[in-house]
């Protein structure tokens, strides 16, 4: 195959986003469509070379493997050994048992699979693992486990055939892909399926080229290029991805591959010394920059500065060219290799990935050696949760309507208080269940992720406000029971006005509607606050009219930082952990709109209220840590037990007032 060095340059495109986007530079918002550019690429040279040893009659599987392992194998063990120790340093016991998972997953290369089925609403930070990058080195190794099988098998049928099933079987994947992101957004994300069109299109490039001159293009390559750096710069965390939104990069990348020709001006710009030269390395520039990034995370109580990641992005580099001089060519110089056999490349391999996999299953089967820290630290991971019910997100609409309950509290009585809002009101049960049996007092819950306790508001937004049926439901049932005579609404409120949770920037929109017929097409942001106090208006007024005794409890206090870390580190280093606390300048700044229309219609309708910041807050600021040292928080904003209970002994005063 023929050298190009424009397309070592294309590296440079892909893997320079993504590092920026990673270290946190916002202009670099879609930097993670790098990752696709790096498919369509790795599609593109990895099925040149099997078009030309099969048209060769020199097709080898053992060869192909060998290949690839001592392009991949060498680099990535490397940057393996470099971070156990730094794990072993800095992570907390359930944060290393995550990683030496990891480190198994990845060097089976199924990461993909494992921080996929890590995902969720309470899934441990991403920019906390410091593998989580590897998930697109598992994507490429699952598609070159059956694609070279694939084209060795159907070879005989002709060239124009295989292209022919490339392309339908990458149009099924990105049908797939459309579907997932709507359905299963995790999945969808991290899982081969939803990717191989991607790769796939890389393939295609390589049967529209391999054996065949390019018709170089100035006007198709720079529009392939803008493409790239459309998707870099406008992309975000809100865009569905994959899906159709992925042609933008992997469509510029191919159009890059099959019309940048060497006297095009996107190759010569691509060709520059430069580019080149990043491009060589981006591949352990791309191994080096997840795990420098997350270890400062990790390492540091507050979010590192722009400076330090900034420092780091280049440190990756540096990193990048020595591992590439030192660890990268010596493998792969073929006779000249330190490994000369192929025997001997399996070998070492399976010798290092056993001891790799060996550490990994210790840490686990240790528990992340908690015997490293201090019993401070020990207990404040280990404080306990809002929520060990199961009855958040527990119920289907349909479950509601037949009568199903989720129930807290005294077990013996029908339940006469009902509990109806989002992951905030769910932190709430355990300590209101504790209370509850104290006063012989029976709960019913309704509580989901991000469900506005409000009847007929909503959003389209995906994971924003999926549960409309099931509040709604809730409600239904709420209104029509004798027994209930008491309702508690509680949410994080503000995640409906301004429509976003701190520290996220891309607000989404709501809308409201008294008889449940929601336009969509109408949602504007400006409107948010307007549709949030008529859905509060009307839901209190049907609650009322029923003679139900409403408790309308305040936002709480929230934190732009994962709180229990915070709490641990600073009692690991022996500081005081609160000197880390909201202020209430801040606090005002999140809640001060939403507040006014929570207690402006408490007011007019003289319903009750518990104010979380009256009970929790003091002399300006809002602690993270009681007298004892043990965190108010699971997180950031969720409260646990402990900062759940005081709310909820002045919420069972309420409903005995």
């Amino acid at each position: 195959m023929q050298y190009r060095r424009e397309i070592d340059g294309l590296r440079a495109v892909a893997v320079l986003p993504v590092i920026l986007h990673h270290a946190g530079l916002k202009v670099f918002s879609g930097g993670y469509v790098g990752v696709d550019v790096f498919f369509v690429i790795s599609g593109f040279l990895i099925t040149s070379i099997l078009i030309s040893d099969l048209e060769q009659g020199k097709f080898s599987i053992a060869r192909f493997y060998e290949r690839r392992a001592r392009r991949i194998l060498p680099a990535l063990f490397v940057v393996m050994f470099a971070c156990i120790p730094f794990a072993y340093m800095w992570m907390f016991p359930a944060q290393l048992k995550d990683f030496s998972q990891s480190i198994v997953a990845t060097v089976f290369f199924g990461s993909n699979i494992l921080f996929w089925r890590e995902a969720g609403y309470f899934a441990p930070a991403a920019e906390l693992k410091p593998l989580l990058h590897t998930w697109s080195l598992a994507v490429e190794e699952q598609y070159y486990l059956l694609f070279p099988l694939f084209l060795f098998g159907f070879w005989r049928f002709g060239r124009r055939s295989v292209f022919g099933a490339i392309i339908v079987i990458a149009a099924f994947s990105l049908i797939l892909a459309e579907w997932g992101w709507r359905n299963a957004p995790s999945a969808n994300y991290y899982l081969a399926p939803t990717r191989a069109w991607e790769l796939l299109s890389g393939s295609m490039c390589a049967f529209l080229t391999v054996g065949k001159s390019l018709k170089p293009s100035n006007v198709l390559s720079i529009f392939g290029l803008a493409l790239i750096l459309f998707a870099v710069f406008s992309y975000d965390a809100n865009t569905p991805f994959p899906s159709i939104y992925a042609l933008t990069p992997v469509t510029g990348t191919s159009l890059i591959i099959i019309f940048a020709a060497k006297e095009t001006w996107v190759a010569r710009i691509l060709s520059l010394r430069a580019f080149v030269g990043i491009g060589l390395i981006s591949y352990s520039a791309y191994l080096w920059h997840q795990p420098l990034f997350a270890f400062a995370r990790i390492y540091s109580i507050t979010e590192p500065s722009f400076v330090l990641m900034t420092m780091l992005a280049f440190a990756s580099l540096l990193l990048a060219w020595a591992t590439w001089s030192w660890v990268e060519q010596p493998f792969r110089k073929g006779a000249n290799s330190i490994l000369t056999t192929q025997a001997s490349v399996f070998t070492l391999g399976a010798l290092i990935g056993s001891l790799i996999v060996a550490l990994g299953l210790v840490g686990h089967i240790q528990d992340g050696f908690k015997g490293r820290l201090n019993q401070k630290t020990l207990a404040a991971l280990q404080a306990p949760n809002g929520d060990t019910s199961g009855c958040h997100n527990g119920l289907e609409a349909s479950e509601i309507a037949q009568g199903k309950i989720c129930k807290i509290g005294f077990y013996e009585h029908a339940p006469s208080v009902a509990i109806v809002g989002d992951s905030h009101a769910s932190r709430l049960t355990d300590a209101l269940s504790y209370e509850f049996q104290k006063l012989e007092i029976s709960a019913v819950t309704y509580n989901g992720s991000w469900c506005a306790p409000l009847i007929n508001f909503a959003t389209d937004a995906p994971g924003k406000n999926g549960c409309l049926d099931e509040i709604n439901a809730a409600f239904s049932q709420i209104l029509s029971s004798p027994n209930i005579t008491t309702v508690i609404l509680h949410a994080q409120w503000a995640n409906y006005t301004l429509g976003m949770r701190w520290p996220e920037t891309t607000p989404v929109e709501y809308i409201f509607n008294e008889d449940g017929n929601l336009n969509f097409s109408f949602l504007e942001r400006s409107n948010n606050t307007k549709f949030f106090k008529m859905a509060l208006n009307y839901t209190v007024q049907q609650l009322l009219a029923q003679n139900k005794k409403i408790i309308l409890v305040l936002p709480v206090p929230e934190h732009k930082h994962d709180v229990v870390n915070t709490v641990a580190k600073s009692h690991q280093i022996g500081r005081n952990p609160n000197i880390f606390s909201l202020s209430e300048a801040d606090y005002k700044i999140r809640t001060l709109n939403v507040k006014q229309v929570l207690l402006r219609v408490a007011e007019q309708t003289e319903i009750l209220t518990v104010d979380p910041f009256e009970i929790m807050c003091a002399n300006g600021y809002c602690p993270i840590a009681n007298d004892g040292g043990l965190p108010l928080y699971e997180d950031g904003n969720h409260l646990n037990y402990i900062g759940s209970l005081p709310i909820a002994k002045e919420i069972a005063k309420s409903i005995n007032f």
